[in-house]
């Protein structure tokens, strides 16, 4: 069995201070195998911001894996957005913009899906789904195969947002490359259920996390994700900020068969 925790939105430069050490104990308590931060660590791409982040990622203890978000892009900056988009990311996250992890019973796989020509909307190009399916295809059978990407893939129904341009598409092949379970952020609520779309007949989980550290909430606290693996299962329990306790505390949990219907919540 394996233990993955999944942030995201950190939004460095717009986050709350007094989350940030309970943040850190929580999750150093857990002992995941692996953190996962999918995307958008700074709010406005600033080398402070970036060097916050860095320093956030510093302390915990285990493994960290993160994809960029669009907030890690340059807005207010036209030339260094075109021509020196990644600058900030790859000097203080990492300079691999696709990153991979793999023990026993995972692999885990970052994909990015950042546009620096469209800001917001963000975009898989074909190289990008191909990279992460020759990931997942060289991993041994029997491994869970987890991606981490910023953009959703397909949205709840009660979200206002569009998913990005040819999310259907990608997301398709992504499930025909095998991947179970994906990762992601940006809408800064939180979503745990099994996607529409099929492949072979089975159905891959879709995370979402909230916003680990950011003010700009959705009506919703700030919170991250704990996912356990099995040969069977994918366990995944919410942990929110109780305001109260001033603590990142379980709060609900929904479990899926690896073949990935939901079976409890």
């Amino acid at each position: 069995m394996s233990k993955l925790v999944h942030l995201s939105d950190l939004h460095f430069g717009k986050d709350r201070p007094d989350l940030l050490d309970p943040l850190v104990s929580c999750v150093n308590e857990l002992c995941p195998d692996l953190v996962a931060i999918s995307g958008d660590f700074t709010q406005r791409a600033r080398d402070r911001q970036f060097e916050e982040a860095h320093n956030f990622i510093s302390m915990i203890k285990a493994p960290v894996l993160g994809v960029p978000g669009n907030h890690d892009v340059l807005l207010d900056r036209p030339f260094r957005r075109f021509f020196l988009p990644w600058r900030g990311y790859k000097k203080w996250i990492n300079p691999d913009l696709t990153p991979q992890f793999e023990n026993d019973t995972m692999i885990v796989v970052g994909v990015n899906s950042v546009d620096r020509f469209s800001w917001q909307t963000g975009r898989l190009s074909p190289s990008r789904i191909k990279h992460a399916c020759t990931a997942m295809s060289n991993a041994p059978h029997g491994k869970a195969r987890i991606l981490v990407v910023h953009h959703p893939l397909e949205h709840p129904a009660e979200t206002k947002k569009k998913p990005i341009p040819g999310a259907r598409q990608a997301l398709e092949k992504l499930l025909t490359c095998g991947a179970n379970l994906i990762l992601s952020g940006h809408l800064h609520t939180w979503h745990a259920g099994n996607f529409t779309v099929k492949s072979h007949g089975t159905k891959a989980v879709q995370l979402h996390a909230g916003t680990s550290l950011s003010s700009r909430v959705r009506g919703e606290p700030n919170d991250f994700n704990v996912i356990e693996i099995s040969d069977d299962h994918i366990t995944i329990e919410r942990y929110g900020f109780n305001e109260d306790s001033r603590l990142f505390e379980a709060a609900e949990a929904r479990q899926f068969s690896r073949a990935s219907e939901i079976i409890s919540d």
